[in-house]
């Protein structure tokens, strides 16, 4: 029986980095950046003003707050002007937030410290030299690294890209992804159901947590329980997949099709791992193509997921930090776990505190649903009291 790293460090061998790509902003959020991005301007790009004021130099206004000073209006320097002269000495420039400074004013005055004046104002008051100016590069310097590789794209990456002007990002591609569900007893949803049938969830599912991943998910519906008619679909689907995922048909029964009939290629690889849920796991390859196998209830093939195919496609995609956010919780009441497995429980996370959700069982999808992380209590662990402290990995999307 394998360990959950042993395992996982299987099915990140499986997967490659993405290839890399350019492409335009517009189409960039969400992806991961696969190069460093070089600033080609500074930001600012110049001396500014932070406020609506005057342009002055302190050493003729900064006694305002004592006695108010009045002087004339040189210029108006409204943001976007290009031509700004000199600020010459006993005069002050009106100017405007993110507007160019003109040399020599050393403070900006806020409007609501004057008169508001446009050909001569009354400076009632100054705050200290260097005030309300945002000097060139502050915030970064040209040449220097906007933008580290393994950086998702979210907003505001986008922005600080576009400010120092990219106007295209390299990322890397996201990985195309056969999700494959499979059981003779699986219907689609709206159907009506016969005796022995399901409605097919798990492909929805993990289609779900594919796209959430970065992959591009693409569902391949209800493959029959027979060997030959399992591999000649699935083999004719390979060719534009990067990665083929499955659940169902990897336990120790009969009619367990996936196992079947990969095990006839010789190329993925069958056993256990010290988990619950979860324990039934394959992995290898299919001409060529990674396959992962999981097992087919819908928590096992949740957490599966989970645990072994989400922080593989995120290393692939070029994250920095692959792995889902851990942080420590006290329990909420007391619970029981199975010596010599992990287990992942499903939890409801909130200011410190967990409570679990649901019994273990594999099948209660609806608990699962209700849970925002899951709960990981190690495998030399066989009960918690209330209280203890635990590691819960936060899970997104979840129902309140």
């Amino acid at each position: 029986m394998r360990t959950v790293e042993e395992h996982q460090a299987v099915v990140n061998a499986l997967l490659p980095a993405s290839p890399e790509e350019t492409v335009p902003l517009a189409a960039a959020h969400g992806r991961v950046l696969a190069r460093d991005v070089v600033a080609r301007v500074p930001l600012p790009g110049f001396d500014n003003s932070a406020m609506d004021g005057y342009a002055a130099r302190w050493a003729e206004v900064g006694g305002a707050g004592h006695s108010p000073v009045r002087l004339p209006v040189a210029e108006d320097i409204p943001a976007g002007r290009t031509d700004v002269v000199l600020l010459e000495p006993g005069t002050v420039h009106r100017i405007m937030t993110g507007a160019p400074l003109p040399p020599g004013a050393d403070v900006v005055v806020p409007v609501e410290s004057t008169d508001g004046g446009t050909d001569v104002v009354e400076l009632r008051d100054c705050p200290p030299a260097g005030s309300h100016l945002r000097r060139a590069g502050e915030d970064i310097a040209a040449g220097t690294v906007a933008l580290a590789a393994g950086a998702p794209l979210g907003a505001s990456q986008l922005g600080l890209a576009a400010a120092v002007g990219a106007t295209g990002l390299p990322v890397r591609r996201r990985p195309r992804v056969l999700v494959l569900s499979t059981g003779s007893e699986l219907v689609a949803p709206g159907e009506e159901l016969a005796p022995g049938q399901i409605y097919e969830s798990n492909s929805t599912l993990l289609a779900a947590a594919v796209d959430e991943a970065g992959g591009l998910p693409r569902r391949l519906h209800f493959v029959p329980d027979d060997v030959d008619q399992f591999l000649a679909t699935v083999r004719a689907e390979l060719a534009t997949a990067d990665l083929l995922v499955t659940s169902g048909g990897v336990s120790a029964g009969a009619y367990e099709v996936v196992k079947d009939a990969f095990r006839t290629l010789g190329t993925v690889e069958f056993g256990k791992v010290a988990m619950q849920p979860g324990g039934p796991q394959g992995a290898g390859t299919v001409d060529g193509v990674p396959v992962i196998t999981l097992p087919g209830n819908p928590v096992s093939a949740f957490v599966s997921f989970e645990v072994f195919v989400r922080p593989a496609l995120r290393r692939a995609l070029g994250h920095a930090d692959p792995d889902r956010l851990r942080v420590p919780a006290r329990l909420a009441g007391p619970l029981r776990s199975p010596a010599g497995r992990r287990q992942f429980l499903r939890g409801r996370y909130d200011g410190g505190v967990v409570s679990q959700v649901g019994g273990p069982g594999s099948h209660l999808v609806a608990h699962l649903a209700r849970a925002n992380c899951l709960v990981v209590v190690p495998e030399d662990v066989t009960g918690l009291p209330a209280g203890a402290e635990v590691d819960v990995v936060l899970i997104e999307g979840a129902l309140r």
